[in-house]
């Protein structure tokens, strides 16, 4: 699987601090939260196909799909229903259930299957939270240990969740200072407004929890 630094990080995450992160960066990429029979999605874009989308099921579980366009488990040009359909083998149906035959998005596009009409979304990432543990699809993981491909690295794992900086403090300041490095900021002004801008945000959401 190579480098698994951030899957670690995240499976050291208590869910209600995964909950909080997911809210947090789903306001800051301005993403409308859904409510679907059973769960609370929530998701994340980078606003050029790549994205990370969550379910929190009332029960207690948890479904995360992750997309890269640019990689090799990309599965929107095969238009292969059945390979999309293998990526979710060994996750809960329960689960599964929440992106079957329901409405596409920015984030999460369908694929159809021209036999029943029934449809799913797109993931290049599949995993879940069975209440105590995450774990990575098993159809995933067999297809990538077949085709050679880089688990974590492909399915937008790791790009994906970056921003969420599991394993690290989750921050306005943590923000800031990610995004600083990155280059955003033209000034210290700049800098200052995103960080008082950041401090509401987390406010509403320190709340809610």
């Amino acid at each position: 699987m190579s480098n698994a630094t951030t899957w670690n990080a995240l499976a050291a995450t208590p869910l209600p601090e995964v909950r909080r992160r997911a809210a947090v960066m789903n306001e800051l990429a301005e993403v409308a939260p859904v409510t679907v029979p059973g769960a609370d999605r929530l998701a994340w874009n980078d606003r050029g196909g790549q994205s990370a989308v969550w379910y929190f099921a009332e029960d207690g579980r948890a479904l995360l799909l992750t997309f890269d366009h640019e990689s090799d488990l990309n599965l929107y040009a095969e238009e292969d229903y059945d390979l999309q359909e293998s990526f979710y083998k060994g996750a809960p149906e329960s689960l599964v259930a929440l992106v079957r035959d329901q409405p596409e998005n920015y984030e999460s596009l369908n694929l159809t299957d021209p036999g029943t009409g029934r449809t799913i979304h797109y993931a290049g990432g599949v995993f879940w939270y069975d209440g105590t543990s995450w774990h990575v699809a098993d159809g995933l993981t067999e297809y990538c240990e077949s085709e050679g491909a880089n688990l974590f690295a492909d399915s937008g794992f790791d790009y994906c969740l970056r921003s969420y900086l599991f394993g690290q403090d989750f921050t306005p300041e943590a923000i800031v200072t990610a995004r600083d490095k990155a280059g955003r900021y033209k000034s210290e002004e700049q800098k200052e407004a995103d960080l008082l801008a950041l401090r509401e945000v987390f406010a509403r959401h320190d709340q809610a929890h």
